[in-house]
């Protein structure tokens, strides 16, 4: 399980995270939504390690991530996922190595890091594609090769930073699926950053409403959907108008 207690993290004077307290439990999909730069991307570095906090805890199976040093700290991380916003592929290395660039520190011979990037590969349905380069494929394309490189080791947790931004509708859908599928097949546990809310509605056991800071609701789609709060009904409703104000200047 992964616990969060009372987390805070601040930039100058910008509070981001003012008491963060979560749990997520294995094996489920928990998708964590909210306005644009209202801190869900920072929430999931935390969970990773990539940031630390001002102030709480993030516990992963009962360690305390936070206070770890380097080295205990990535053998952490060593058990986890991360899908990121914009793919984030290596454009001067073709799409097998991609997937295979986290497994060139472990102890895999050549032969089996080949077998494990092929077999990735075909878990995104993507076999033909090992020698292209990021910039012969689509954006679909690149998502499902990052996501094949989120697997390779075989995570027990896999993080997803807006996973259909960018995509069109139906290529969406199929990212849905592959997060469906793998969650299934590979018994791991997700956690999604997103505001598209056909995706969270899709994929998640439960979802999670990040505003000001906290958590203001969490509840299975159903319950976010039919929310009696004004903040999580005009989110997931997407209206301009309600107690959330859009922050628009004139210039």
């Amino acid at each position: 399980m992964i616990e969060i207690i009372d987390l805070h993290k601040s930039f100058n004077n910008n509070k981001v995270l003012k008491g963060i307290n979560l749990k997520i439990y294995d094996g489920e999909t928990l998708t964590i939504i909210g306005c644009s730069g209202c801190g869900k991307t920072v929430l999931l570095k935390h969970i990773i390690g990539l940031i630390l906090p001002d102030k709480g805890k993030v516990i992963i199976n009962g360690v305390d991530i936070t206070t770890l040093n380097e080295d205990a700290l990535h053998l952490q991380q060593q058990n986890f996922g991360y899908l990121f916003q914009g793919a984030a592929l290596f454009d001067s290395l073709t799409a097998e190595e991609n997937v295979a660039f986290g497994l060139r520190n472990s102890n895999l011979k050549q032969q089996d890091i080949y077998r494990r990037t092929k077999w990735c590969l075909s878990q995104v349905g993507l076999s033909d594609v090992e020698k292209l380069k990021p910039a012969e494929l689509s954006g679909g394309m690149k998502k499902r090769i990052a996501l094949a490189r989120a697997i390779a080791r075989n995570p027990k947790y896999i993080l997803y930073d807006e996973p259909t931004t960018g995509l069109d509708p139906i290529m969406a859908d199929a990212i849905n699926d592959l997060i469906i599928h793998l969650q299934k097949t590979l018994n791991v546990t997700s956690v999604i950053v997103t505001h598209d809310m056909k995706s969270a509605y899709k994929v998640s056991n439960r979802i999670a409403m990040l505003y000001d800071g906290k958590i203001i609701g969490i509840g299975t789609p159903d319950e976010i959907k039919n929310s009696d709060n004004p903040y999580i009904q005009q989110f997931v409703s997407g209206l301009s108008q309600g107690p959330i104000q859009l922050k628009i200047h004139e210039y």
